[in-house]
């Protein structure tokens, strides 16, 4: 080259550029590489194809690249680039480069391709920006990716999994599931509402407790007057709870005496239809008839202390201080509710409250698990793990995630501190172990302890490199949070959530936000026309 570089420009400046490349590789120890890199574009239309190929050209011009049209060697390279095809690839077509600016060129991930199966979540590539339609639930299964649908998603405030799971659970209940959450944050109020306004009051059931509207329930009530053992059970372990103390363990005579009366008191509201079953109604059946029942057996007072029992559970009986608690009036089956809110942040301390209404809600989703048939069912806990640390809790939640998928149900916890789930070794065996779907948001804020997420969670390599790279170059053209969804271990990418101004304006948990919805649903008198009102002013200011 130094010789013919006599001859012509051209030599001298390629004689140049290879004196450069050979410095820098000895002075650094960067190690040569051979590299092709290559975009295939193709179209059943000749002008489509002439447009896409010209748009391509531009593309890898903006980027300081010279980009060739290469008519020639197509078929050859498409052929080299099938497994097992490499050999016949041409060498000329290489170029001399470094293994780091290589790697630079080599694509980890391209342009998602929406899920074959009819059930799913509505994404997008975050490259492109185009629509996805994802499933990670039934999928994946078929396929033989995971063996159940339960997801754990985790991560920090503020990273968007509050509205990552909005969008979720929206597109899950507006395609037939059974939706039921748990949430400490009122971060579902606004979609449960908008349910609640649109199905006529009839679904989109919103449970807290408030000084003027406590929490009231009547786990004795069922709409069809059908008392499975399932549901015997779930009385029975509410009534236990209520009479003992977490670390006391109840005797067999005194299980027996209570399985006793919760079955002769359901044979009693059977038989007499025009009874009004609640707790108050089983209070004075064990005080009156029970007791003279117990009597006739001649079952002594240490194995069934019925005074004793009658006198812990008086505070739940009316006039206590918890009557309002179990003697509600509104006839209401949550079995067939579709879409239902408990929100516990105000109870969430309440050492008497919070047990009882925790087993009212583990009581309502296994009731759709045994009675739905064939009904898709998910239950969803966010942060609600003060709830979760009860022995009576633990043990539920361990046999939801064990069994949920039995039922065509999937178990969804939401949290932004992975410590919530190592503090309770049940709950961590439980969730990690039976949650095949895991979904990780914005992770900077744990880079410090992103090695322990790692470890906890059993992330390779490439995975732990598609979550950090989460929201690093997003278009600020565009209003989305990137998310990283791993099933199995198997399959990974980030995709993005991106919604239009009207789902925005109903999932945002931004305080001012929520203020400016709600000040504008009492002045149309519909949160739907004062999303649709809102998302139209946001529109036109934002063009």
């Amino acid at each position: 080259m130094r010789s013919l570089s006599r001859y012509s420009r051209a030599n001298e400046i390629n004689r140049q550029w290879t004196e450069e490349y050979l410095n820098e590789a000895h002075s650094f120890g960067l190690v040569p590489v051979r590299c092709h890199c290559n975009v295939m574009v193709w179209s059943e239309d000749r002008e489509r194809l002439r447009n896409i190929r010209n748009d391509t050209g531009s593309a890898l011009a903006q980027m300081g690249c010279k980009p060739r049209h290469n008519t020639v060697d197509a078929p050859t390279l498409y052929w080299a680039g099938i497994p097992g095809g490499e050999g016949d690839f041409p060498a000329e077509e290489s170029f001399h480069t470094f293994i780091e600016q290589a790697a630079c060129l080599f694509i980890g991930e391209t342009n998602h391709a929406s899920s074959l199966s009819p059930f799913g979540i509505k994404m997008a590539d975050r490259l492109s920006g185009r629509p996805i339609h994802l499933d990670i639930s039934d999928e994946p299964m078929k396929r033989g990716i995971t063996t159940n649908r339960n997801k754990f998603i985790l991560g920090p405030s503020g990273s968007g999994k509050s509205f990552f799971t909005n969008h979720l659970v929206r597109n899950y209940y507006e395609q037939g599931a059974h939706i039921l959450l748990v949430d400490t944050g009122n971060s579902y109020k606004g979609l449960c509402r908008l349910i609640h306004e649109r199905t006529r009051r009839e679904d989109g059931i919103y449970i807290t407790y408030e000084e003027d509207r406590p929490i009231t329930f009547n786990p004795f009530y069922s709409e069809d007057r059908q008392f499975d053992v399932e549901k015997r059970e779930s009385i029975k372990t509410l009534i236990l709870t209520l009479w003992k103390r977490e670390d006391e363990v109840p005797k067999r005579s005194e299980e027996v005496a209570l399985s006793g009366a919760v079955n002769a008191y359901i044979r009693r509201i059977t038989d007499n239809p025009e009874l009004r079953p609640d707790f108050n109604g089983f209070y004075e059946f064990v005080r009156d008839d029970y007791r003279r029942m117990m009597e006739k057996k001649r079952v002594r007072e240490k194995d069934f202390d019925i005074d004793g029992f009658l006198n812990v559970l008086e505070p739940f009986y009316k006039g206590g201080d918890y009557d309002f608690l179990l003697n509600s009036d509104k006839e209401i089956d949550l079995t067939h509710k579709r879409f239902i809110v408990f929100e516990l942040d105000n109870i969430s301390s309440n050492k008497v409250l919070l047990p009882v209404v925790t087993l009212i809600i583990m009581e309502t989703f296994i009731s759709k698990m045994r009675r739905l048939k064939g009904v898709r069912k998910m239950i969803l806990l966010e942060e609600a793990w003060k709830s979760l640390m009860s022995p009576n809790m633990a043990t539920y939640v361990l046999y939801l995630f064990k069994t949920v998928r039995k039922y065509f149900g999937e178990a969804v916890v939401v949290t932004q501190e992975v410590d919530d789930i190592i503090s309770s070794p049940i709950v961590k065996e439980a969730i990690i172990n039976n949650s095949d779907c895991k979904i990780l948001l914005d992770q900077r804020k744990y880079l410090n302890k992103f090695e322990r997420i790692q470890t906890l969670l059993g992330l390779t390599g490439k995975e732990c490199s598609q979550i950090l790279s989460i929201n690093r170059a997003n278009d600020p053209s565009r209003r989305y949070r990137e998310v990283w969804i791993g099933l199995g271990g198997v399959q990974s990418a980030v995709y993005a959530t991106e919604t239009s101004t009207a789902e925005y304006l109903t999932y945002t948990t931004e305080e001012g936000e929520k203020l400016e919805v709600e000040r504008m649903a009492a002045k149309t008198g519909s949160m739907e026309q004062a999303i649709r009102v809102l998302a139209a002013e946001k529109n036109s200011g934002r063009r």
